[in-house]
């Protein structure tokens, strides 16, 4: 079975590599010294220090290898080449709700790099995907929990402008 890609913008790319290098080149580090201070201090069977130590530990080893396996996978989008004809990932589009004429702005990421609070939407979102191949002016419609849902295109530019 064929490993899904993990489709990232550069700057996810970037922060990505620049958090794997934080962990293991200062975390681990860290990490070690707490668990050899924890150590001296003797019987570590009712050591929280070692304990809480050890469980940091785990955390960053299982973030890591999570990183690594991202990383392996990347499939990096050239937001500069993106065709602006039509939504695709790594553009910002602008859209209008036409149910509540609110206009809403996202960027389209590959899941892994998606943050609804920072207004980044994956591209397998129902949102995304409707979107996805779009052009200005068209109108797509995005079925939800709460009903069917109208946006109209209004703006496809660069996500790094």
């Amino acid at each position: 079975m064929e490993e899904k890609k993990n489709i990232l913008t550069y700057e996810g790319l970037k922060r990505y590599e620049d958090e794997l290098h934080e962990l293991k080149v200062v975390k681990r580090q860290e990490v070690a010294q707490k668990i050899k201070e924890a150590r001296e201090q003797g019987d570590l069977s009712e050591n929280a220090e070692y304990d809480a130590a050890k469980d940091e530990q785990r955390d960053i080893e299982a973030r890591i290898e999570e990183l690594e396996k991202i990383l392996k996978n990347a499939e990096v989008v050239v937001e500069d080449e993106v065709d602006l004809d039509k939504i695709n990932i790594g553009c910002k589009v602008k859209i209008l709700d036409l149910e509540y004429k609110e206009e809403l702005e996202y960027k389209i990421v590959g899941s892994t790099e998606a943050n609804s609070l920072k207004g980044k939407i994956s591209n397998e979102s129902p949102v995304g995907k409707a979107l996805i191949g779009a052009k200005v002016d068209d109108v797509v419609s995005v079925e939800t929990q709460v009903g069917v849902l109208q946006y109209k295109v209004l703006e496809i530019q660069r996500s790094s402008n």
